[in-house]
C-alpha cells in the first residue's frame, strides 16, 4: 500500500482535497480529528495534559502562542497518535491511503506512516480570507519542499482543486 502525506499550511486546501479523496472511496485518516478524539477516547489523558501542562484543558489553545506548551503537549499527544495511525493502517485494506496533517512532515516520528508527500499550498492572503487563523499559525508550520513530492496549487475552485487531486490519483 502506498500512502500519502496530504499535508500544507492552514487554509490551504488541504481538508478540502481529503474529503474529496474521501469522496472517491480512498481512505482518509485526518490527524487532527483523530487527535481531538483521542483527548475523549485515552482514559485520564485530559487529567494528563492538564496536569503536565499546567494549564486547564479549555486553555489548550495557548499551544499555539507558548513553544513549551506546544512541545509538552506534542511529547505527550504524539505517541498515542502514532499508535492510532499504525492501528489504522493495518486496518486497511487499499492499494493507497491519506493522512492528513499539517505539521507530520516536521515530525520525524511520524516519517515512517507515509511514502509520499503532497503539498497543498495558496498565498498568504488567499488563505487568510478562508481562515482567520492562517496568519499566526502560519508561522508554526514548515514545509521543506525537498521532502515533497508534488505541490498542487488551490488558488481557484474547489472543481479545480479536484481535478487536479484526480490528476494526482491519475499519476500514483
Amino acid at each position: 500500500m502506498t500512502t500519502v502525506l496530504v499535508t500544507g499550511p492552514i487554509g490551504g486546501g488541504k481538508s478540502a482535497a481529503c474529503r474529496h479523496l474521501a469522496s472517491l472511496g480512498w481512505p482518509v485518516y485526518d490527524c487532527d480529528s483523530r487527535c481531538k478524539a483521542l483527548y475523549s477516547e485515552v482514559p485520564g489523558l485530559r487529567e494528563r495534559i492538564e496536569k503536565e501542562l499546567g494549564i486547564p484543558f479549555s486553555e489548550l489553545g495557548r499551544i499555539f502562542t507558548d513553544p513549551l506548551l506546544r512541545e509538552r503537549l506534542e511529547s505527550i499527544v504524539y505517541p498515542l497518535l502514532a499508535e492510532d495511525i499504525s492501528r489504522w493502517k493495518a486496518s486497511l485494506d487499499s492499494p493507497l491511503a491519506f493522512i492528513e496533517s499539517a505539521v507530520a512532515l516536521q515530525k520525524p516520528q511520524f516519517d515512517a506512516f507515509y511514502d509520499k508527500v503532497l503539498l497543498i499550498s495558496a498565498p498568504l492572503p488567499l488563505r487568510e480570507s478562508r481562515n482567520a487563523a492562517a496568519a499566526v499559525r502560519s508561522r508554526l508550520q514548515r514545509f521543506p519542499r525537498s521532502r515533497v513530492d508534488r505541490t498542487v496549487r488551490n488558488t481557484s475552485t474547489l472543481e479545480s482543486l479536484y481535478k487536479k487531486i484526480d490528476k494526482y490519483i491519475e499519476s500514483l
